[in-house]
């Protein structure tokens, strides 16, 4: 493969030929702030707040869209950069609600760090500012369209990963915005939930709505585990305040899905703390009540009552019915104690059909 060399802040970088400036600054340890740039989509360069000085080039381009080339020479720190990168955050805050203290993105929220980071304090230009009304017609979903910054990258996630094109942007100037076919309320578009575009967003535009009010994100503690609705094996992440699970979000460090999930791995989670769910076994008595058993007794009970079955009318007489919501590994033990302890193949699967 070709590669190219060029210096990024006095360091040497080698990379493969057609890598951006971008990822070759990463490459080499260096960072530079992005809020559309996103490695599992397209790159537009809508945002601008990655511009760098490249030696010989005329203004300020942005790396995620600049080709990185043989003897470039490249500085992201500047005076001219820094100051464009201030003036750009200004710009975004000149339209962006100033309710950090309320909003619930708040210590994740990429224009706040990058605000924080370049010592930006308030909005430097004066001017309209919208007034969407919040939309809440998403059972998942709370969308705060005064608080985007039109990153695009809800539009390209729903587009490029889900395949869906639910939303895009609409209208021209200072009226576009994101928005569904004829504007409607997302809950009345074609939206399959999949909260995709919540797991992009780097600002408080998209909300689980379920996880609002439960807690700030460094009250949180994240668990990595899988998701347990069906046997692909997404990764998720718990998060859990005082115990209890409050929400489930996805990591792009996920193996099987990256940070995509389905509605029911990303929202479905209300189970665990349900008040009907059962939390011990529990054997039928006599007069048809049920009463709580330990885990020791319930197996016993069962591999009594399935030798009985066995002895009486023969390992035929038993069948085993696997299931999509385990693992692969899970469905083979239970072939296994289907063939190897009751000597059948009455085995049958729940998705075969």
């Amino acid at each position: 493969m070709s590669t190219v060399t060029l210096t990024i802040d006095g360091i040497k970088v080698t990379v493969p030929e057609g890598t951006t400036v971008l990822e070759a600054a990463r490459q080499a340890g260096i960072a530079i702030p992005t809020l559309c740039h996103d490695p599992e989509l397209s790159a537009p360069g809508a945002c601008r707040l990655c511009v760098v000085e490249i030696q010989n080039m005329r203004n300020l381009p942005a790396s995620c869209v600049t080709t990185a080339a043989e003897g470039m020479v490249v500085s992201t720190c500047s005076e001219t950069v820094v100051e464009a990168r201030r003036t750009i955050l200004e710009l975004l805050l000149a339209n962006h609600p100033e309710d950090c203290l309320t909003c619930a993105k708040s210590g994740e929220c990429a224009l706040q760090d990058y605000a924080y980071q370049y010592g930006v304090r308030k909005a430097g230009f004066a001017g309209e500012r919208h007034d969407y009304p919040l939309d809440e017609s998403n059972p998942f979903i709370v969308r705060d369209l005064n608080k985007c910054i039109l990153c695009g990258k809800c539009v390209r996630a729903c587009d490029e990963i889900q395949g869906r094109t639910v939303i895009n942007f609409a209208f021209r100037g200072f009226a576009t915005k994101v928005a569904t076919p004829m504007d409607l309320p997302l809950g009345e578009s074609d939206c399959v939930f999949c909260g995709s575009c919540i797991s992009v967003c780097p600002v408080g535009a998209l909300t689980p709505k379920q996880m609002l009010g439960t807690g700030r994100v460094w009250e949180m503690r994240k668990v990595r585990t899988i998701c347990p609705y069906c046997g692909t094996g997404c990764t998720i992440e718990l998060n859990v305040k005082d115990g209890k699970v409050v929400g489930i979000t996805s990591t792009p460090e996920g193996t099987v899905n990256g940070r995509a999930l389905c509605v029911k791995g990303r929202f479905g989670y209300n189970f665990i703390h349900h008040p009907d769910r059962l939390t011990a076994p529990l054997i039928k008595q006599p007069d048809g009540s049920f009463r709580e058993a330990d885990w020791d007794e319930a197996i016993a009970l069962v591999a009594e009552k399935f030798g009985a079955i066995k002895t009486a009318h023969g390992s035929d007489a038993l069948a085993v019915m696997a299931s999509a919501r385990c693992t692969n590994e899970d469905n083979f033990l239970a072939n296994k104690l289907a063939r190897a302890v009751f000597g059948t193949n009455n085995i049958d699967h729940c998705a075969r059909l």
